[in-house]
């Protein structure tokens, strides 16, 4: 009788593919949302990261 080691689980397990967490579609919609945010916002540094969030979320759209 010839015993074989099993592999145990933290040994067979590959990584599973990463998945989007977000679609394209929800980048559009987060941008169109914060392009209507920046319109009534009146604080300038608001103004700002809304606007480097806005940038961002289109290098991904």
């Amino acid at each position: 009788m010839t015993l074989t080691a099993q592999p145990t689980q933290t040994e067979d397990r590959t990584p599973a593919r990463a998945r989007a967490l977000l679609s394209n579609n929800d980048f559009r919609l987060l941008r169109t949302a914060l392009a209507s945010h920046a319109q009534v916002s009146e604080d300038p540094e608001e103004i700002a990261r809304i606007a480097a969030l806005y940038h961002r979320l289109g290098c991904y759209a």
